[in-house]
């Protein structure tokens, strides 16, 4: 069985995008959470706050929405 629609050059830049986009997300999730006066972490899961969790979810997703259309230009 051969591979021949897989190009190597896509998948490694497709692996290499992915990466970025994830260190892209995860440098802007920390920063947001050093903004806010509360630790994140601590609220969401040990004080169980949902509504503070919807908001963390929401603004995840908004940046992932962003990466990706950075990334895919």
């Amino acid at each position: 069985m051969t591979f021949e629609w897989l190009k190597t050059g896509a998948f490694f830049g497709s692996i290499l995008y992915a990466l970025i986009g994830v260190l892209v997300f995860w440098l802007c999730f920390v920063v947001i959470d050093r903004i806010t006066p509360y630790n994140l972490w601590e609220e969401i899961v040990e004080k169980q706050n949902v509504a503070l969790a919807l908001v963390v979810a929401a603004m995840s997703l908004g940046i992932s929405i962003i990466v990706a259309a950075a990334i895919h230009g």
